[in-house]
């Protein structure tokens, strides 16, 4: 194996312990099952304001994704609107206590990031900032 192999497979070892730690619930503190957080999270970012903006959003299925819909309505977490400009969609909204969540949950996973940058220089996580965001945002590009 190469050099770059090596690093490939570092990133990629790093990133499976990243959504290990999420599927636990250690970034939302676990108050809110994980894949209804996602719902929140999603909703609250703006990158879906429909069921069916979700799926995608989420990289699941529509039935997947109205079933995560309806627990987070159930949990009060999330409600259904009617669309103003088309009466036969729905949009989705964060309740109060949906807001609240996500604020918490936001402000626990910076804290945690924090933590964990802590002994870091400021130029340290000014570059792993930089580099992450160039490395997501390649993750999202379609592939070749």
């Amino acid at each position: 194996m190469d050099d770059h192999d090596a690093i490939t497979v570092a990133v990629e070892a790093a990133m499976v312990r990243i959504r290990r730690r999420q599927t636990r619930g250690v970034l939302s503190d676990g108050a809110i099952p994980v894949a209804v957080f996602r719902v929140l999270d999603a909703v609250a970012d703006g990158a879906a304001d429909t069921v069916g903006a979700l799926a995608p959003a989420l990289g699941v299925d529509q039935p997947r994704a109205s079933r995560l819909t309806a627990r987070a309505v159930a949990s009060g977490l999330l409600e259904r609107a009617a669309d103003q400009r088309d009466g036969r969609r729905s949009v989705l909204r964060l309740t109060a206590a949906g807001n609240r969540a996500v604020a918490e949950a936001r402000t626990g996973r910076r804290k945690s990031m924090a933590a964990a940058m802590a002994d870091w220089t400021p130029a340290e996580r000014a570059d792993f900032a930089r580099l992450l965001a160039r490395f997501v945002d390649a993750m999202d590009r379609p592939a070749d």
